[in-house]
């Protein structure tokens, strides 16, 4: 009851911004200006059931239109995201190991506005976080999974409890060119992020892109991974770019990991992640790697994620 009436609240909440928006900018009308989804599993990464398992993330746009660079004003540039995802112990098959994450089901929605602040790109916004069996996410992974043929997920009645965190995220990053004029483009984008609320930390890192991706872009960074994903298209010209990255955070809390229930959370926090991005005028497609090093006290190794979009344009 508790967590519908979150949501509720929520719901009214960015309704009465949406609202707000559009009476702020009665002249101009606003619209839906495109999308951008993300789907990373380790199943096309290091192909091992476990901890960041899966997740499927949804970001759609919101403006007054889009001339290839973030406007100057709150709330001119909205994203409104969905998101899910699956985090798993080392097996969810064999008995819980007291030393090992819970099995926790994700279901996140939230609001995020974009603008640039002289030269340098922010993004804020709100999430409602829910967790345990109320988000269905844990429960759909095993749906899949006997649909594959696998048995129904044993441990389900494991994971961790319902609660809903509101959850407060902050980035400001920058652009640099690093190519000279006629030379295939190069790029190096370094952001700082901090979070409050289902997992708190701070992270610093950076981007490298090689190619035209980004120029004249409006691009999402994924949670899980870090990757950016490609909402709306510039106007410049298509082809293959590749992208090379990473970050590391210092996380002071994570409501994934409660010590009383399990390991604690791993103070510092490392990402590395490559991809590549093809398209022409009709289709595109992302492919990525990313490797997330340990995120909890005792974990024997990190992992790899693959992350794939397809854009078919009929």
């Amino acid at each position: 009851m508790r967590s519908i009436l979150a949501f509720l609240i929520f719901a009214v909440t960015i309704s009465g911004a949406y609202a707000a928006e559009d009476m702020a900018n009665s002249g101009t009308k606003r619209q839906w200006l495109g999308k951008a989804r993300l789907w990373s599993n380790d199943e096309i990464g290091d192909r091992r059931d476990r901890w960041r398992t899966g997740s499927y993330s949804l970001s759609y746009i919101r403006g007054t239109g889009w001339n290839g660079r973030l406007p100057g004003s709150f709330g001119d540039l909205v994203e409104y995201r969905i998101r899910g995802e699956v985090i798993a112990p080392a097996s969810l098959y064999a008995a819980l190991d007291p030393a090992d994450r819970r099995l926790v089901g994700v279901l996140q929605v939230g609001a995020f506005t974009h603008m640039r602040v002289n030269q340098t790109d922010v993004s804020l916004g709100l999430d409602l976080v829910f967790t345990g069996p109320q988000s269905r996410m844990a429960e759909f992974q095993s749906a899949i999974h006997q649909s594959l043929g696998f048995i129904a997920t044993p441990i389900l009645g494991s994971q961790l409890g319902n609660a809903v965190y509101p959850t407060l995220n902050a980035e400001a990053s920058r652009q640099y060119r690093l190519s000279t004029d006629g030379a295939r483009r190069v790029v190096f984008r370094p952001f700082l992020e901090g979070q409050l609320g289902v997992e708190t930390y701070i992270r610093a890192g950076g981007d490298f892109t090689f190619g035209n991706l980004g120029e004249g872009d409006f691009q999402v960074r994924d949670v899980t991974t870090g990757q950016r994903n490609v909402a709306l298209k510039g106007n410049r010209t298509r082809g293959v770019s590749f992208i090379l990255g990473g970050d590391v955070a210092y996380v002071q809390s994570s409501q994934y990991l409660p010590a009383a229930l399990g390991p604690a959370a791993q103070k510092l926090r490392y990402r590395l992640r490559t991809g590549i991005y093809a398209e022409d005028e009709r289709k595109s497609l992302f492919y990525g790697v990313t490797w997330l090093g340990r995120e909890f006290q005792g974990q024997s190794s990190g992992q790899i994620l693959g992350s794939v979009t397809l854009r078919l344009k009929f």
